[in-house]
């Protein structure tokens, strides 16, 4: 008879015992049961013997769509939105300064990293180029010769009418809570380094960007931190993306460009423009006839007027992205604005830096100048005094410019 049948204590199994290597900490370890007990514990719905509480959610059933969690997750999706139009534009501005040519860098001043905190002085050019979209039948540049240009050459053999001038020179001052403007007429006459005293928008025919850098730098006196070259095409799309500008004409605008294929007639006020018309009034510097008598609507257009014309559409692009009742459409159209916005320039500003300008743009206040001419020589150049030229930088920089202005009187 077993023990069992007896009704004694079962006999004890037969235990093989292995020892196990101490670890180096285990010395240090007080022996501890809790975790051994916490895991004992059932999982997943009552313990045994007991029954759920009126109310309960049953093991393995759905979480109910409460408010909160509503608001959870579409807060995470807005979330990822952001994050991808970040990304988006990120992207988008790195691709464009890898089409920047590599001789700009070595003119350029902008090594500190952090404009948001420390502004830079950022130099906008446009050229005379002219893209299939922008150009009548004579002037139209194969795409070739448009990436040479946009990228900081002054023309390549695929050019028909190389080399090209610089129509738009334009100072930005941003960062440090400032945001201005300051504009330069393309005759305006500049000493351009190997060249001598001529018109400042022929620095971008004979050195490209490079040139253009070191020549706005000697007028004014001053340090340029980085460029960005206008592509009219990309630009046109970035406007359009914004779902168009809100500018507020000074005067009536009646113009008519690249041989009649873009024409506008604008009253005095207030306007909202598409791309094509924006880029228009931008190239806009004399007058068509919108009354059909034969005669400019407005003989005085001129240069200057350009230049403002141009700091009205920077400004009216401002109001857009900073806009309180723009910011639903803003959003939702994020990511398409995000890749967009860099592709209508191409500039030394890469995913690090650019998204700092959108910033400082967005935050920062300031004003807008034209560099206006004392006069003009009898080859068409406009001249603008010494004192004009270090007031307009004293403008642009909240100080007085680094060096003195060199300003060519004719």
């Amino acid at each position: 008879m077993s023990p069992e049948d007896e009704g004694g204590p079962p006999e004890r199994p037969d235990y093989k015992v292995y020892r196990s290597r101490r670890g180096i900490l285990s010395g240090l370890r007080k022996p501890d049961l809790s975790g051994l007990r916490q895991k004992a514990k059932p999982k997943g719905g009552p313990k045994p013997g007991r029954e759920p509480k009126p109310g309960s959610r049953a093991p393995g059933a759905a979480k109910p769509w409460t408010p909160g969690r509503v608001a959870k997750w579409v807060g995470l999706g807005a979330l990822a939105w952001l994050l991808l139009s970040f990304l988006s534009f990120a992207l988008s501005a790195q691709l464009q300064k890898g089409k920047l040519v590599d001789n700009v860098g070595g003119v350029l001043d902008g090594n500190n990293p952090f404009m948001v905190a420390f502004p830079q002085t950022i130099l906008v050019l446009g050229t005379d180029i002219r893209s299939g979209q922008f150009a009548g039948p004579a002037e139209a540049e194969p795409k070739s010769c448009l990436e040479e240009v946009i990228g900081g050459r002054p023309g390549a053999n695929s050019c028909k009418n190389a080399p090209f001038r610089s129509d738009t020179l334009m100072l930005v001052r941003a960062g440090g809570g400032s945001f201005r403007q300051l504009s330069i007429p393309r005759d305006t006459l500049a000493d351009v380094p190997g060249l001598g005293p001529q018109k400042i928008n022929s620095a971008y025919a004979s050195g490209g960007a490079k040139l253009a850098v070191e020549t706005v730098e000697g007028l004014l006196g001053l340090d340029v931190d980085q460029v960005a070259i206008i592509d009219f095409d990309g630009f046109r799309r970035f406007i359009d993306s914004l779902g168009g500008v809100e500018v507020n004409l000074p005067q009536a605008v009646c113009s008519s460009i690249s041989g009649g294929a873009f024409g506008l007639d604008l009253k005095k006020g207030t306007h909202t423009l598409n791309g094509f018309q924006a880029i228009t009034l931008a190239r806009t510097r004399t007058s068509g006839d919108c009354n059909g008598d034969g005669a400019p609507d407005d003989p005085g257009l001129n240069d200057v007027d350009r230049a403002r014309f141009q700091q009205l559409i920077i400004d009216g692009i401002k109001g857009r992205l900073t806009s309180i009742t723009r910011l639903p459409f803003n959003f939702i159209k994020g990511p398409f604005i995000g890749w967009s916005a860099p592709r209508a320039m191409v500039s030394s500003m890469g995913a690090f830096m650019m998204p700092q300008l959108v910033l400082s743009a967005a935050i920062g206040g300031g004003n807008s100048v034209v560099l206006e001419p004392a006069g003009a020589t009898p080859a068409g150049n406009l001249v603008i005094s010494p004192e004009d030229c270090k007031k307009a930088a004293r403008k642009l920089l909240g100080k007085n410019p680094p060096r003195e202005p060199n300003c060519p009187q004719g």
